[in-house]
């Protein structure tokens, strides 16, 4: 693959996996942002080993969850501490109609585990085949559909406790 294609088809993928990651991040567009740099440049300097024939879309993806998965523990490992004029400054960035319009449905995607939030934004937000979402997750199927099960049960189950 040219590097005239790998610019075609990253700016093709780049708004869908943008939504994806932003959706994984609970709308913190830095961190999405972040997470998307960071996994097109690993797909542009790993693009020796993109193999003709294979799915773009998927590849890249499967490059960006475990990007993903790395920020996670990244972000698990560290203490963030904000002094009280960082924070006013973060909440003041924030437009208050964007921050309520999907709190409930925002606060269900977060009590779902990485897995079963990956899998369900993969397949509700971005179409993803469950095919697809096994290769991008390198998982089996049968664990896909398992993931969409479990997530549609923890998020039908979150949803009744926000509007009963």
């Amino acid at each position: 693959m040219t590097r005239e294609q790998f610019t075609q088809f990253a700016r093709n993928e780049q708004k869908g996996l943008r939504r994806f990651l932003l959706a994984s991040f609970r709308g913190n567009r830095e961190e999405a942002d972040d997470v998307a740099q960071e996994a097109l440049l690993k797909a542009y300097m790993a693009l020796s080993t993109f193999k003709d024939g294979t799915n773009f879309s998927t590849w890249l993806y499967h490059i960006a969850y475990n990007c993903l998965i790395d920020h996670y523990r990244k972000a698990a490992n560290s203490v963030l501490s904000l002094d009280i004029e960082q924070a006013h400054e973060v909440l003041s960035d924030m437009n208050s109609d964007d921050s309520f319009q999907y709190q409930d449905l925002h606060c269900a995607i977060d009590g779902l585990t990485t897995s079963e939030r990956t899998a369900v934004l993969l397949f509700y937000m971005e179409d993803r085949s469950i095919k697809e979402i096994s290769s991008i997750m390198s998982v089996a199927v049968g664990t896909v559909k398992s993931l969409l099960s479990r997530g549609r049960e923890h998020l039908r189950n979150q949803l009744k406790e926000y509007n009963p």
